[in-house]
């Protein structure tokens, strides 16, 4: 059903809080003052607050609904012309049910796509005068119901109020029901989509109410589901600046839209029915990775932490407690949608039934099920009542995600939607560069838009398995049209499947995983086919791809790992409520004794603030428990790639598109490994294990693994050596002209250049790299690791760090060769760090560090003054050693505030 909503407009709280203003609608604007006269005739005293103008009386109920259609459902529902009418009966006043938001339609480009799940909450109807509020419960602070404590918590939270609009009837004369009216109630902005599209395009888009409608509304018996397309525009935009300003970026419109100025989202409102009796919690343990629901707890004031956390996970019941195996009450049902690719259907089933060997581990039968939404089927997959699994397109790439909608109160899942974009199997045929424009793809962080939850799992898998196939292309052992080639796109397919299936139960990314088996055991295909690649398939594993002439062993783990079976046991097994902790003790214990079972997840990557983060075990496509050997394998196979690349003969006619996407993938993969390895200098392993495990929770890097990590560095990426191409092979890496063109019309110019650029494709790794080892942090970290060290031998010196460091960077000081221009590129970028940090020490340099910085600029001036003494360096070479002298001097000559000394 279509509707121009005429008198429906409802501004959100948000956006009322920040305009000053109280809650009002545009069906009934703030009203006139009405000023009484004073009992005598004369005015009113000064100060006299205005008396309220009286609410208009609403129409009678049946006068209303006159030949409306009735809809019988959890809310009824009443529908006529333009307009539907949700009934809300006397004792559905006040009480709880569960909304929730689902984006149906989107614009295809940063993450404003469809099928995305938004906000959700447990809400309830407040009727306060003739307005009908919709109010979201506050579940983060708790108290024992009916206690003083509560009564505390109430006044000293609030709640929010999400929706509001004036009662549209008057009781009915039987059941005295009311009626509001949903146009008036639900054409609003209640997922914040505004602050979503500014915060992708820069522009401020606001919503038009006028051209907003409800197109479907539909009730069952435990939901309510409303479909509402919402129009949002912007009046002009912005003019291009006359001179562009870098530190003042101009707002970037949609590419994917005939107009930018005028946009359409779509969304699904559900309104459901909370469980009647609420599902006994499981609290969370931070050595097995659950999403959890978290609150604080003021029942009890003499807590040392108040704040509890239960595991998110799905209701499941055995139909038999008593036996051993049994199907469950209600088992765990996925939908593909009918979008999906008939081809793909396969791998993506099996995806997800790849979970019931975790379930009958435990004793439940086929408690995961795999169902296809028929043609013709008139269901909608974003109702809550279907965990789906849909397909998505974007211009500009995009994750597969996994997110779900919990129970606030118990942390219980009630709904999950998968999504897939296309470009996994279109990519996986090595289409997606060639094909797709990605002029934006990294334009907004995108994990800040998502939260916690988001996953890119899919999207750089896609580059693993490009990267793959590249390889064994260039090798002649597949073709990209075999069935080969099929079945690797099968089980690419599935991979990423069974992940994203994980998050929709409750599992959170497990980052240790990869390092749980050894090289050898990777290289054997007895091995992996029994055992898989990695610990947990919720880790981000790259593509195990042999070293020319090394045994093949699988590409991707075949099915789950053995953390996933323990993950699945901490959060879905029966357990006796007398034992449960007891229990649930003895089974996160386990983690700090089976090596097997190693987890870390997102924030542990990251942790302690440094850009790479402290810990080297804890990375996003690494593999083996060898992180370094890992590293330097990536960089022979990259070499490999280039290698064959620069002997590959193009046949008469055959586009250079192909060589361009192979040479660049090199580096893409190259830069992972980078990662783990930059983090082994001032590394720290941190353990998620509590007292009695054995193991020390915090663990400096071995100096002699640091040592071997900056030679590696020093070897790999800053040797003179390291990046060297036939000059005809570069000449031949040219943009695709059609794609460029395309872009210029779309004003992507700047994101497609025509040239390859070799120096600063490096440069932008070499800096990611100085970027790491030359932080604060590590700084820091260098000099703690001593305290914790009982042999003084095992101490990593900061001087150490930073005399290697310059030694290979400046390493043609000594040699007396010519320094060419990436290598100047190089030593620029280095001197530009310690330059920084001797004249503008940050507060959190340490001391140490900024004398040991000075020392080696005095150490290095020398050098440079003795090796411009020499003869025979060009003309930019001598230009580039004067100017660094004349940075070096300056700053060295420079005053300097010195905090704290």
């Amino acid at each position: 059903m279509k509707a121009c909503l005429r008198n429906a407009v409802l501004i959100p709280a948000l956006a009322l809080a920040l305009a000053g203003g109280g809650f009002a609608t545009a069906q009934q604007p703030a009203p006139t003052p009405i000023t009484p006269p004073a009992a005598n005739g004369a005015p009113p005293p000064a100060g006299t607050p205005p008396a309220p103008q009286p609410m208009p009386q609403p129409k009678p109920f049946k006068e209303v609904v006159k030949d409306a259609k009735e809809v019988p459902g959890f809310f009824t529902l009443y529908e006529k012309d333009e307009k539907v009418w949700i009934e809300v009966k006397p004792e559905q006043l006040e009480k709880p049910f569960y909304f929730s938001t689902v984006r149906t339609r989107g614009v295809g480009e940063r993450m404003v796509i469809g099928g995305l799940m938004g906000p959700r909450h447990i809400v309830y109807f407040h009727k306060i005068g003739q307005q009908m509020q919709l109010l979201a419960k506050n579940h983060r602070f708790r108290a024992i119901p009916g206690s003083v404590n509560e009564r505390a918590v109430t006044t000293s939270f609030s709640e929010s109020l999400l929706a509001a609009a004036p009662v549209a009837s008057s009781p009915h004369p039987d059941t005295k029901a009311i009626l509001v009216e949903a146009n008036a109630l639900l054409i609003a902005d209640l997922s914040g989509a505004a602050t979503l599209l500014e915060t992708a395009f820069r522009l401020p888009y606001a919503l038009d109410t006028r051209n907003s409608s409800i197109v479907k509304a539909e009730s069952h018996e435990q939901s309510t589901g409303f479909n509402v397309s919402l129009h949002f525009a912007v009046p002009k935009l912005p003019a291009p600046p006359l001179v562009p300003n870098p530190q003042q970026p101009q707002g970037s419109p949609p590419l994917n839209l005939p107009d930018s100025r005028s946009l359409f989202l779509g969304y699904r409102f559900n309104f459901a029915q909370l469980p009647d009796k609420p599902m006994a919690p499981r609290l969370a343990d931070e050595r097995v990775g659950f999403f959890t629901t978290g609150f604080v707890d003021f029942s009890d004031d003499l807590r040392a932490n108040p704040n509890v956390y239960y595991v998110n996970r799905w209701r499941l019941e055995k139909k038999d407690p008593g036996a051993a195996m049994s199907e469950p009450v209600k088992p765990i049902v996925y939908w593909l949608d009918k979008n999906i690719p008939e081809k793909h259907r396969r791998a993506v089933i099996d995806g997800i039934l790849e979970w019931n060997s975790a379930f009958e581990r435990i004793g439940f039968k086929d408690a995961i099920q795999a169902k296809v939404q028929p043609d013709d089927a008139v269901f909608d997959t974003a109702d809550t009542r279907f965990a789906a699994v849909r397909w998505y397109l974007a211009s500009d790439g995009g994750p597969a995600i996994g997110p779900r909608h919990v129970d606030e109160r118990t942390g219980e899942i009630l709904d999950a939607d998968i999504l897939f974009t296309d470009i996994f199997p279109r990519g996986s045929r090595r289409l997606v560069v060639e094909d797709i424009p990605r002029a934006h793809s990294q334009a907004i962080p995108w994990a800040q838009a998502l939260g916690a939850e988001y996953c890119t799992f899919g999207e750089q898998a896609l580059q693993e398995a490009e990267f793959t196939m590249d390889i064994l292309e260039a090798r002649g052992e597949l073709d990209p049209g075999s069935p080969e080639a099929d079945a690797f796109v099968y089980a690419y397919v599935k991979e990423v499947t069974s992940h994203e299936v994980g998050h929709t139960l409750g599992l959170q990314h497990n980052f240790r995983a990869s390092t749980v088996f050894t090289p050898e055991q990777l290289r054997d295909p007895e091995f992996t086919k029994k055992n898989g690649t990695v610990g947990s398939i919720m880790d981000y594993a790259p593509f195990n791809i042999p070293l020319k002439g090394e045994r093949k062993a699988d590409y991707v783990s075949p099915g789950l790992g053995p953390y996933d079976y323990w993950a699945i046991e901490y959060g879905y097994k029966p357990l006796d409520p007398a034992k449960e902790k007891e229990d649930l003790e003895a089974i996160a214990s386990r983690g700090s004794k089976e090596p097997w079972l190693a987890y870390a997840s997102d924030e542990d990557t990251f942790v302690a603030g440094s850009p790479q983060g402290m810990d080297p075990t804890v990375n996003q496509f690494d593999l083996s428990d060898n992180p370094l050997e890992f590293y330097k394998k990536r960089l022979a196979l990259s070499r490999e790639l280039w290698e064959r690349l620069q002997a590959k003969q193009l046949a008469p006619g055959e586009t250079y598109d192909g060589l361009r996407r192979s040479f660049l993938a090199g580096f893409t993969q190259l830069g992972r490994g980078l990662v783990p390895a930059t983090k082994y200098i001032g590394g720290v392993v941190q353990q998620r294990d509590r007292a009695g495990s054995g193991r020390l929770p915090i663990t400096p890097v071995p100096a002699s693994q640091q040592r071997e990590a900056l030679k590696v560095l020093n070897d790999g990426m800053f040797s003179v050596d390291s990046f060297r191409f036939k000059p005809e092979f570069l000449a031949s890496l040219p943009v695709s002209r059609l794609d460029y063109r395309g872009s210029l019309e779309r004003g992507e110019a700047a994101a497609q250049t025509p040239l390859i650029s070799l120096s600063s494709t490096v440069l932008g790794m070499q800096r990611s790299v100085l970027d790491q080892v030359m932080s604060d942090g590590v700084a820091q970290r260098i000099l703690d690791a001593q305290a914790m060290n009982t042999d003084a031998k095992e101490s990593f010196a900061l001087s150490e760090l930073y005399d290697t460091l310059q030694a290979s960077v400046w390493s043609e000081l000594k040699s007396g060769r010519e320094v060419t221009p990436m290598r100047r590129n190089l030593q620029r970028e280095h001197l530009r760090r310690v330059a920084g940090q001797m004249l503008r020490p940050t507060g959190s340099l340490p001391a140490d560090a900024r004398s040991l910085l000075r020392l080696n600029a005095q150490s290095l001036a020398s050098g440079i003054r003795a090796s411009m003494a020499k003869r025979g360096f060009s003309k930019e070479t001598k230009a580039h050693l004067a100017e660094s002298l004349n940075t070096l001097d300056e700053s060295l000559k420079a005053p300097l505030q010195r905090a704290g000394v």
